[in-house]
């Protein structure tokens, strides 16, 4: 038997339970003509990314507009896993919206799902051009309110809000929380585009929360030289060095 002659694997994510139950129904009325199963389903990005993390599926129909992690976020995670599943998003966006969706090919279902609509996306599924992280963030340009790392074969999802700082290190970022370390592969750069918000540079090479830093102190600057500063981040005993093209960040927060 081919791959192709494989039951096509679904997972159905909404956060309201009516609404998975209906795509159910819709899809037990469309495996009549069309060979598939539903391997589960999710009520949230961390349900979602936990499910296919023990179960392999082949489609998500993925809800957009859910609380903590919307759908296009949740897409974003999804690309960590060895093999992401396709994605077909289900949405009742406003008209604007469902333009970028085709403007950048990516495939979509208008609540309330149709029958027809729903059979013919199941059906060229397979044919579908994987997601890129730079479509996903363009549809989805607000800051993410988790990064996923890769550990020991797994996916982890760490809340951004609980980030005391990120550091550049060789290829990867250390990001840091009151717990542990992970690492994670992407651009320091990029990342204080995205949270510049939420974090200050106080290095070329490290960013730190606004919302932790408790207070800066004079320590050894840079090189080892006497009267440099360091910032002092609640939760944390490390003291970080700040670099002289960036203490002008000590004079923003008021404490110099």
């Amino acid at each position: 038997m081919t791959r192709h002659a494989q039951p096509l694997r679904v997972v159905i994510v909404d956060d309201e339970a009516p609404a998975r139950s209906r795509v159910q129904d819709l899809l037990e009325d469309c495996a009549a003509t069309l060979a598939l199963e539903v391997v589960g389903e999710a009520a949230n990005g961390r349900e979602l990314l936990d499910l296919l993390q023990k179960r392999a599926s082949d489609v998500v129909l993925l809800d957009i507009r859910m609380p903590e992690m919307d759908g296009i976020e949740a897409a974003q995670h999804l690309q960590k896993l060895a093999e992401p599943p396709s994605v077909i998003f289900t949405t009742a966006y406003d008209s604007y919206a469902l333009k970028a969706f085709e403007l950048h090919a990516v495939d979509y279902l208008v609540k309330p799902i149709r029958l027809r609509r729903l059979h013919d996306a199941l059906s060229r599924v397979r044919a579908l051009t994987p997601l890129s992280l730079e479509v996903l963030r363009e549809l989805h340009p607000e800051p993410r309110r988790h990064l996923s790392v890769q550990e020991r074969g797994r996916v982890i999802l760490v809340p951004v809000d609980k980030i005391l700082y990120m550091r550049a290190e060789l290829k990867y970022v250390t990001i840091r929380t009151a717990e542990r370390e992970h690492l994670l592969e992407e651009s320091l750069t990029r990342l204080e585009q995205e949270f510049r918000e939420r974090f200050v540079r106080i290095h070329r090479s490290c960013l730190v929360a606004r919302d932790y830093i408790d207070r800066f102190e004079r320590g050894a600057g840079e090189e080892g030289a006497e009267g440099g500063w360091n910032v002092v981040l609640r939760g944390l005993a490390e003291r970080l060095p700040v670099s002289r093209r960036q203490q002008h960040v000590i004079k923003d927060f008021g404490r110099l």
